[in-house]
């Protein structure tokens, strides 16, 4: 795509302007039927490429063309109030505050975030693809901000605003979307590298602005800049594509501002959607259609094609492919709708190259189905750089020779500031006038829900949008305030409804089926009430309606005020308060109290913590040496703190600065401490993410550690309600768990091993995760319960004494896979070993085992192995302790403790030891020990 199409007319050969003969099937029918292969027509797709719903009212005259754009003279009363020039910021259209005609009526405002204000590099150079510069090759974005700008679009005035509460970090290529009264922002990238992946909110409610962090639960769309993000429906915060820096992403993420706790979900949509793309575009319509334009896939080329994403009434979500011909293909654009036209503006080529001509500016007109330039409609895509000829002398079309700007429309006007043009940074606010609306408006209101969904909010009167219906720039104010006023009108008789409801005890529930009863645009929750049970959060938390009252709803005592502050700060203090009570080689002791030092409030934070890092990571890390290995521990807390204290610990006073430290799995069960031991590696990992690397173990599963003692102690410890959820809790989080690491591309460790069905690495690393053992493949199974045969002796595969259906392997199996891989040496843990390591298959695998006397009855060794970086393997052994001096100050209560684990290993018996013989009990397959 760099250089220019030559099949393309020039753009003043185009037929006249008319509608083409393509009916769009919907995306999702109103009554949930399935699509019917009669509803696609010659050209208009098939039943494997679906295209989004053609709205049933025709224009007289056909489409109009793009409006063209002007400078607005904007009144700056001081030198901060102005934006000034930058790039890769964002502009968030908010509705009015008030009533008009009250005292703290405030119109609808043009909200300004972050962006670069300054540029470095040569703009005639080439710069790498993933650059968040990007606007010309070879330019990079500085000067990243986090102020805020305002434009008063009734005054015409910018100004500065200075917001309470604590600002997100400086940042461009971030994405910005209104809800209600607020602006929430998302990802970035700054000065540091890629922003946090937490929500910010901007709520704009009161006179003093305020910014406020929202709680989520879980996995989330994590780091990443270049994406795009809308509320769709009114109710649905999406999240789509964009870059972490590592790869470019097609993936969807959804939060449902509905449901609470607030958690994001990952979405699989039906259909043909969208390559991996960065600087896309995407915005809502007003029923709930979700529509993503152009963008740079993973080759750096700029893609021309138009996405929408719609949800069905049963829940599906559907890509379908926009019809019409784009004039041109585009990045770094702007795009927002108007009623049922997406406007889209400017946009690169890639390699300095703008988009140009009349197809700087294009309309998707959603009602025809088709798209439409400044002269006409579009049958093929536009060609030439930018001329005065080619562009009749308009200087109008020039202004919109730009990329990295933004837009937002309020009412019929579309709005567009800064941008990149030529290495230059703008700072000009630029508008133009849908005369359209007026014809769409009509449209859209008797459009059937393209969503097919009854419990998405979908405003089918043209009064209740933010601003419409038709509006001049000479008359502008008069209208605004007549749609002002209806618009507070609404939203006032709306939510007095809902609290009328409340107060009679006929509370709706969020998710159900309420037909044509819609909640409320602006009071739909975006916060959950407070932070109850298990929910940890960094904030106070409160629904969108409650902003206005936060300031009365103070703790009205310091002891609920501590409360409120502890329960704020835990998220960032539960990992360090954990290594700080557990991280102690020489001097831990079991502890007196049975009861766990942490609340189950805490053991949430902290699973979100790590969770959100496993998450970001693949299924087989990539590893440098030098690194500490690590073999089952099962919960023999005594003898982690013993090799720490030996062979050095995690810390800043130890060696964390120069090795890094792998645990191959098996962290719980047998065992008198699993929650000590896996809380401690959890919070080592969110305290030192690129150094600590854990993988799973057959044991991080929850049908296995429910059985061999992880969930008894779980409810022993934490009380059998909190203890049931915390093992619940941490259960979800090992289906994040990473299942390999190779380390300098030589050397493999896992937990079990390779058995039948595993031959190259790429395997492991196609496992999706979250994933559950029951959910797990063949591979899976041989990952993590897989054993090497009894000795070099016995090749190929052989049935494993574990239970039916699992294998081991033989030598000849080991020196294949190295061969095909091109390894060295696999380290594998999973079995008991007496000397803690052993070799196998001539050297080329190793049994790592790091808990001493396992089970309290194998009297074996432990051991890690240490990883030099000439990957020289150095294996570092304790031995068991004699049982009358493991701890002689022990209590009754923890002797009774070990007594309650002695039973549970009893009853459900160890793998023997490997090299020993197995035991008649093992060989039974009634017993609980056959796995």
């Amino acid at each position: 795509m760099q250089g220019e199409s030559p099949m393309s007319p020039p753009a003043d050969q185009d037929p006249p302007a008319e509608c083409p003969g393509r009916d769009w099937p919907p995306a999702g029918a109103s009554n949930g039927e399935q699509l019917e292969e009669e509803q696609w027509r010659a050209g208009g797709g098939s039943p494997g490429t679906p295209q989004l719903q053609q709205l049933p009212l025709p224009q007289p005259g056909g489409p109009r063309h793009a409006p063209k754009y002007s400078v607005v003279d904007t009144v700056i009363e001081e030198e901060d109030d102005g934006p000034g020039p930058r790039c890769g910021h964002t502009l968030t259209a908010v509705a009015p505050v008030g009533e008009e005609g009250s005292p703290g009526y405030v119109g609808p405002r043009l909200i300004m975030f972050g962006g670069a204000t300054s540029l470095e590099g040569n703009p005639a150079a080439s710069g790498p693809p993933s650059s968040p510069g990007g606007g010309g090759a070879g330019i990079r974005l500085a000067g990243a901000a986090a102020d805020v700008h305002c434009y008063d679009i009734l005054t015409n005035k910018w100004s500065k605003i200075a917001p309470l509460g604590e600002p997100p970090t400086p940042r461009a290529a971030h994405v910005a979307t209104a809800v209600g009264t607020m602006v929430v922002i998302q990802g970035g990238i700054g000065p540091d590298g890629l922003s946090a992946e937490d929500l910010h909110v901007l709520d704009l409610t009161h006179h003093r602005p305020r910014w406020q962090r929202v709680a989520t639960q879980g996995p989330g769309p994590g780091p990443r800049y270049g994406h795009v993000m809308a509320l769709v429906g009114q109710r649905y915060l999406m999240a789509i594509g964009g870059t972490d820096g590592k790869r470019i992403l097609a993936d969807v993420w959804a939060l449902d501002t509905a449901a609470k706790p607030y958690e994001w979900r990952k979405l699989e949509p039906e259909g043909e959607g969208p390559p991996p793309c960065t600087y896309a575009t995407a915005s809502a319509r007003s029923d709930g259609l979700l529509l993503l334009c152009g963008g740079r896939d993973a080759s750096g080329v700029p893609l021309a094609s138009a996405y929408g994403l719609a949800k069905h009434r049963d829940g599906r979500w559907e890509w379908a492919i926009a019809p019409g011909v784009s004039p041109s293909p585009r990045y770094q654009h702007a795009a927002a709708f108007v009623n049922a036209r997406l406007h889209v503006s400017g946009g690169s080529l890639g390699g300095g190259r703008m988009v140009e001509d009349s197809s700087s500016v294009a309309v998707l007109d959603t009602a025809a189905g088709v798209w439409c330039d400044t002269m006409s409609v579009v049958t093929s895509p536009r060609t030439g750089r930018y001329a005065v000829d080619a562009a009749g002398g308009d200087a109008a079309v020039h202004l919109m020779r730009r990329c990295r700007h933004a837009a937002a429309a309020v009412g019929d006007l579309i709005y567009v500031y800064g941008g990149l043009r030529g290495g230059v940074l703008l700072d000009d606010l630029l508008v133009a006038e849908d005369l359209a609306a007026v014809d769409t408006a009509t449209a859209v209101s008797h459009a059937p829900d393209a969503t097919g969904n009854d419990d998405m909010y979908t405003d089918r009167k043209t009064d209740h949008a933010m601003l419409s219906g038709s509006w001049r720039l000479n008359k502008g104010v008069e209208y605004l305030v007549k749609a002002s006023a209806a618009e507070a009108e609404a939203i006032c008789a709306t939510l007095a409804a809902a609290k009328a409801r409340q107060a009679n005890g006929n509370v709706e529930l969020p998710g159900r089926d309420h037909g044509a009863e819609a909640t409320s645009i602006e009071k739909q929750v975006v916060l959950p009430a407070e932070a109850k049970g298990a929910l940890g959060s960094t904030v106070k938390e409160f629904p969108v309606d409650q902003f206005e009252n936060e300031g009365r709803q103070i703790p009205v005592n310091a002891n609920a005020a501590r409360k409120l502050f502890d329960v704020q700060m835990s998220f960032k203090n539960v990992p360090k308060k954990v290594i700080a009570h557990l991280l102690k080689p020489r001097g831990w002791k079991p502890p007196v109290c049975r009861q766990f030092f942490l609340d189950c409030n805490e053991i949430e934070d902290l699973c979100d913590c790590a969770e959100r890092i496993f998450s970001a990571e693949p299924s087989v890390l990539q590893l440098k040496a030098p690194v500490k290995i690590f073999g089952d521990l099962h919960g023999q807390f005594g003898d982690l703190m013993r090799l720490f204290d030996e062979y050095g610990s995690p810390s800043a006073a130890g060696d964390i600065a120069y090795i890094d430290y792998l645990f191959l799995g098996d962290y719980v069960d047998r065992g008198q401490h699993s929650l000590e031991t896996i809380t401690l590696l959890l919070a080592l990992k969110v305290e030192y993410p690129e150094n600590i690397h854990l993988i799973r173990g057959n044991h991080e599963a929850a049908d296995i550690n429910a059985l061999f003692g992880f969930r008894i102690e779980c409810i022993e410890r934490l009380g059998e309600r909190d203890g049931i959820w915390a093992w619940h809790r941490i259960n979800r989080l090992f289906n994040w768990l990473p299942l390999a690491a190779l380390i300098e591309n030589k050397i493999l460790c896992m937990h079990g091993g390779i058995g039948r069905s595993i031959n190259y690495v790429e395997q492991i690393e196609n496992i999706p995760r979250p994933i559950t053992m029951e959910a797990g493949s063949i591979l899976l199974m041989d990952l993590l319960w897989s054993d090497p045969t009894e000795n070099d002796g016995v090749e190929g595969l052989r049935p494993n004494a574990r239970g039916p259906g699992l294998v081991t392997f033989g030598p000849d199996r080991v020196m294949e896979f190295c061969n095909n891989n091109d390894l060295e040496l696999i380290v594998r843990a999973h079995e008991c070993v007496m000397d803690g390591f052993e070799r196998f298959a001539q050297g080329h695998l190793i049994t790592l085992f790091s808990a001493t006397n396992y089970c309290g009855t194998a009297n074996n060794a432990g051991a890690i192995l240490v990883l030099g970086r000439d990957l020289v393997v150095v294996p570092k052994l304790i031995h068991p302790l004699p049982p009358a001096s493991s701890f002689p100050e022990a209590s009754a209560e923890c002797q009774t403790e070990d007594t309650w684990m002695q039973e549970l290993n009893a009853n459900r018996p160890p793998t023997p030891t490997r090299g020993r013989p197995q035991t008649q009990v093992t060989k039974d397959r009634g017993s609980v020990a056959w796995v």
